[in-house]
């Protein structure tokens, strides 16, 4: 196979795709510049507090961008959230309270909630489940939610039902990330039977369409600066956005009651948290194309990949069926070899924290651990696939699959 006449083929298909994200773009950052507008982004705001952070007028902006941008009444945005796990810890735990049950419309959610929840880890150790929260989850139904089912769990729980929680990309899964759209009518089908809080963990999804999940009737939804929303900018942090209860709720959680949004130093993080904001829609567009083009190449080399190559897209995962460890460890060679950091490096399948597999990454990104940046990862366990993401720039995204594409070859 010529991988340049094949690339040259790819392209020339995808051209009316990329037209398209790039009319996505377009429209999104205008919502961003119309927001820092209208609420009066300055150098000034690029200052950081320390202590307490009483009165930081950065950070306060932008709260207040990100939730005119998402359709949210409120946001929190804070470096100091470590991941996007966090970012959900901080929600679910502000809303759950003992007694109440937490409903998983969408299967199973990613592994490193697991803990979070009480379905692995050692007991006593402050799951949810320690504090005598239910955990309930309804499974997908060829890849769509089973409303049937939920409807039958909701009946159930009565007002027990306090989350009903929904994972907008699919994880370590093969089901197909949710659009908006569908996200939205989970939410009113919930809502007409329940008085439960709508919460979307919404990570990979931000900037891929023009609309997010709270302004569709979700009531929150969290995500990592370190993915979508912070640009390949932000070098920490995570933001939380919905009603104002519900965020005001998980305010509570991030510091304490009473205390709330009021505090909390920036230490000099605004500057890149808000640039990297302005940045996100277009760098979600470079990462959007890198993920179509991976689908093309690895399809036309015979892989089953998901979603497919001109197939609409929700997030920025690209997942792919290599059948086998090795093929896994070559794949991931090839992409850190691509990476602008730490090319020289080797992957290898290791434990990891919150992972009950080995798993294999491959990240030679600036920020450690960037998954807006391309990485992939996946665990070592069958059908043995890899799920990659990001790309700050189409062209190195583009030079790095392709490089994964030659060690594939080689094998």
């Amino acid at each position: 196979m010529d991988l340049k006449e094949l690339t040259i083929k790819a392209e020339r298909e995808l051209a009316p795709i990329f037209s398209d994200i790039d009319r996505t773009a377009y429209e999104n950052t205008a919502k961003v510049l119309e927001a820092f507008r209208n609420h009066r982004i300055d150098s000034t705001c690029f200052d950081g507090t320390s202590g307490y952070g009483y009165d930081d007028k950065g950070r306060e902006a932008l709260d207040r961008v990100y939730a005119d941008v998402f359709g949210a009444e409120a946001a929190f945005v804070r470096h100091s959230i470590v991941n996007g796990t966090q970012a959900i810890a901080i929600a679910l735990y502000g809303l759950l309270r003992p007694g109440d049950i937490m409903l998983s419309v969408t299967g199973k959610p990613y592994d490193t909630l697991e803990q979070v929840i009480g379905l692995s880890g050692t007991p006593g150790n402050g799951s949810l489940a320690d504090f005598g929260v239910e955990y309930r989850e309804v499974g997908l139904k060829d890849g769509k939610v089973d409303f049937d089912e939920v409807a039958r769990e909701l009946a159930d729980g009565g007002d027990r039902v306090k989350i009903v929680f929904i994972q907008r990309s699919k994880g370590y899964m093969t089901r197909p990330t949710l659009t908006v759209d569908e996200i939205g009518e989970i939410a009113a089908f919930a809502k007409a039977r329940s008085k439960a809080y709508v919460v979307v963990d919404n990570c990979y999804g931000e900037f891929t369409e023009t609309r997010e999940p709270v302004a569709v009737g979700a009531d929150l939804m969290m995500g990592s600066l370190i993915k979508n929303p912070g640009g390949g900018m932000a070098e920490s942090g995570g933001y939380v956005a919905g009603t104002a209860r519900a965020v005001e709720l998980a305010s509570y959680r991030l510091t304490s009651v009473g205390v709330g949004l009021e505090c909390g130093a920036t230490l000099g993080a605004n500057k890149s948290l808000i640039k990297g904001f302005f940045y996100a829609p277009h760098t979600v567009a470079q990462a959007l194309k890198t993920m179509h083009f991976a689908a093309y190449i690895f399809e036309a080399m015979g892989f089953e990949v998901s979603p497919r190559w001109n197939e609409r897209r929700s997030d920025i995962i690209q997942s792919i069926k290599l059948g086998s460890p090795e093929n896994m460890i070559a794949f991931c060679g090839g992409i850190q070899s691509g990476s602008p950091v730490d090319s020289y490096v080797a992957p290898i399948p290791d434990a990891m924290p919150g992972y009950t597999d080995k798993v294999i990454m491959a990240a030679g990104t600036f920020t450690q651990g960037a998954s807006i940046e391309l990485s992939c990862d996946g665990p070592i366990r069958a059908p043995f696939t890899i799920y990659m993401q990001g790309g700050l720039t189409y062209e190195s995204g583009k030079y790095g699959i392709l490089r994964a594409a030659e060690q594939l070859m080689d094998k």
